[in-house]
């Protein structure tokens, strides 16, 4: 099958603007880890501003006894549309737009099927979100939803191909408007052959997404080093994961998947192990092992087979409150600092808990956004954005001057009282406070009360005097 996409890229230097072209975002769930026979396709149709201008998503008629990893049921499946029968409105949302799509190759199983078809479709002009993403914020890996979460979108299950879709999408508009990203050249739209639509298409239903520990953790796992057949194994893996909960029937679908991909038995269990390993690291990471987080861990761990990793994990006690981290904004810099926070391995909030530690704002929150207050009430730090990489502990502070505070301390001194200014009426009331603390010891020394007397009059004569003597001058002076 000949190349049908042609890659195109965004960047900050690009001479195009790109806010008023159409993309459509494209998300397929497929019986392989990139090619197979699709299962379910999602296409969603947006202007660079922002604007949403048309959606399409169905399950697609397959082998209802093939384990998937994708949730679809095989009374979905054997319900389904054909594939033939939905390309019509399909290649309607592609004509004169630009294919996005995380990763570019797994539309492959797409164009694959339209190839079987018999279809030939001219190139198509295609950029991948995961390596515009790459070139635009350091993230740990750059699955779909930890770019989403960079970008302070709303979770979404990422098992459903229509969410996910709309998760790119707004991902991409994110690149093109509030970071500004352009093509380097005109895009070149071919003209794509019209199909009637042959059957409705059947939705999948839209579940919430799990919103737990595991869910962030996963966003926060290292993308590894591995080939593309086992990066992709590591994205179906982290979606299985990140619902919270990995059921026997995803652990078998995923074996089957990898063994279909000619993935040795030792190689998927290897990858578990790092897996594991890496959610491991993320919740000791801060300090603290709740119970929730050693639960879910150990779960995952036997769900895989590496309960080896967590044999000797144990939950803490005590300790501090781990570092979770709110951003407030849609500028770029509120989007580079969320992704600073998930590269620093702490937890990025997207709402406000008692369990926010730091709220941060950029410039576009106002003073009157009621989360500034709240914050404060649930014991959390308030800071502008461009104090928070210093308050983290990302950068250092700007060294202290030290030669700067010493003048200052110096100028703040009091300055010594010059000689001239001691007068003899000051000195003769200086002696006079010195026989008055001689009184008191003399007379508690047990020496009597006669010295005492004595010694008391001389002092009280002393002050007397040296007053006289002091106010006398003052007045002669002043006259």
């Amino acid at each position: 099958m000949a190349e049908l996409i042609e890659r195109l890229s965004l960047s900050s230097t690009g001479q195009v603007p790109v806010r008023g072209t159409e993309f459509t975002a494209i998300d397929v769930k497929t019986t392989g880890l990139h090619a197979g026979r699709v299962l379910e396709i999602a296409a969603i149709r947006f202007r660079g501003d922002g604007t949403f201008l048309g959606e399409f998503a169905t399950v697609v008629a397959a082998d209802a006894n093939r384990r998937n990893p994708h949730r679809i049921t095989a009374a979905e499946l054997a319900g389904a549309p054909a594939f033939g029968d939905v390309l019509g409105p399909v290649l309607d949302l592609l004509q004169d737009a630009v294919v996005v799509a995380n990763d570019l190759a797994a539309v492959d199983g797409l164009l694959a099927e339209i190839d079987q078809l018999g279809v030939r479709l001219p190139p198509l002009p295609g950029i991948s979100l995961r390596d515009t993403a790459r070139a635009t914020l350091p993230l740990p890996n750059y699955r779909l939803a930890t770019i989403a979460r960079a970008f302070g979108i709303e979770d979404f299950p990422g098992y459903l191909a229509e969410p996910a879709a709309r998760a790119c999408a707004q991902a991409m508009i994110a690149l093109v408007g509030t970071h500004g990203l352009r093509l380097a050249t005109p895009v070149r739209f071919p003209e794509l052959p019209r199909y009637a639509t042959g059957a409705a298409a059947l939705r999948r239903p839209v579940a919430g997404a799990g919103k737990g520990w595991m869910a962030e953790a996963v966003d926060r796992v290292s993308a590894g080093d591995g080939g593309p057949v086992a990066q992709a194994y590591l994205d179906l893996l982290a979606e299985a994961v990140g619902d919270e909960f990995l059921a026997d029937e995803e652990v078998s679908a995923l074996a089957s998947v990898a063994a279909e991909a000619g993935m040795p038995a030792a190689e998927v269990q290897r990858l578990h192990a790092g897996f594991v390993g890496e959610l491991r690291w993320v919740a000791e990471s801060d300090g603290v092992v709740t119970p929730v987080e050693y639960r879910e861990l150990c779960q995952v761990a036997d769900a895989l087979g590496a309960l080896e990793v967590v044999v000797d994990l144990k939950t803490t006690a005590t300790g501090h409150k781990p570092t979770r981290v709110l951003v407030l904004g849609a500028t770029a810099d509120a989007d580079q600092l969320r992704a600073r926070v998930l590269s620093e391995g702490f937890q990025l909030a997207k709402n406000l808990t008692g369990s926010v530690t730091h709220l941060v704002y950029d410039s576009g929150v106002r003073d009157s956004e009621p989360r500034l207050s709240r914050a404060l009430e649930l014991g959390a730090r308030v800071v502008p954005l461009d104090e928070a990489p210093v308050l983290l502990g990302f950068e250092r502070g700007p060294k202290p001057q030290t030669r700067n505070q010493t003048t200052r301390f110096a100028q703040a001194a009091p300055a010594p009282i010059p000689a001239g200014n001691l007068t003899p009426g000051r000195v003769l009331m200086g002696l006079g406070l010195a026989l008055m603390v001689i009184t008191v010891a003399v007379m508690f020394g047990g020496a009597g009360l006669g010295p005492g007397i004595v010694l008391a009059v001389l002092a009280i004569g002393a002050l007397l005097g040296g007053w006289y003597l002091d106010e006398t001058k003052r007045a002669a002076s002043a006259g």
